[in-house]
């Protein structure tokens, strides 16, 4: 059973092919780098509905937060190093220093800065390896949502009717309850 932080660190860090994603994306060397999102919150919900093994991922989100490399060649670049050195993966790289415009917000200041934005609260997670090879959690939004297997809006996809909607769409989109069959979504303020 998965209770807090901890529990989530630890079945991360006994899955051997997350830590071998979570190994390859350090080898970058990138400042203030997570694998976020989808990486993460999927391997709770398939916990949490017992699956033995792993949902496919539509990609791997490597963000990180570089004032110096706004390119985003450069992030193209780094995709296709780490397709080099784990083929078959579905790498997104995405520096953080550059999305609040397209997410149209102010500018972020750190990459959980940026995590804290993210449309669900499950969603906004995200992990890297200290240089013990041990794994740190990033969960501004807290966990609870994603432990009581619940999708809601992060506040900043809560205040606008129109950040309400991209929200809304997404669940439909994604279709994440097909999948996952114990979720419930809280729309808020409906």
């Amino acid at each position: 059973m998965l209770k807090n932080e901890k529990d989530i660190i630890r079945i991360i860090e006994q899955d051997p092919w997350m830590m071998d994603i979570l190994k390859t994306v350090r080898t970058l060397d990138l400042p203030d780098w997570w694998v976020c999102a989808g990486f993460v919150r999927s391997k709770i919900w398939d916990t949490l509905h017992n699956f033995k093994g792993k949902t496919e991922l539509p990609d791997i989100d490597v963000i990180y937060f570089d004032p110096e490399m706004r390119d985003e060649d450069t992030e193209k670049e780094l995709e296709a190093k780490l397709a080099t050195i784990h083929p078959g993966i579905p790498w997104s790289v995405k520096n953080q220093v550059r999305m609040h415009q397209v997410n149209n917000l102010a500018p972020y200041s750190s990459s959980v800065d940026a995590i804290s934005k993210f449309p669900e609260t499950a969603t906004a997670l995200g992990v890297k390896l200290d240089k013990d090879d041990s794994v740190m959690l990033a969960a501004p939004c807290g966990v609870e949502d994603v432990l009581g297997l619940k999708l809601r809006p992060t506040e900043f996809f809560s205040k606008t009717e129109e950040r309400k909607k991209i929200f809304k769409d997404r669940i439909q989109k994604k279709n994440w309850q097909f999948i996952w069959t114990k979720i419930e979504v809280d729309y808020v303020n409906e």
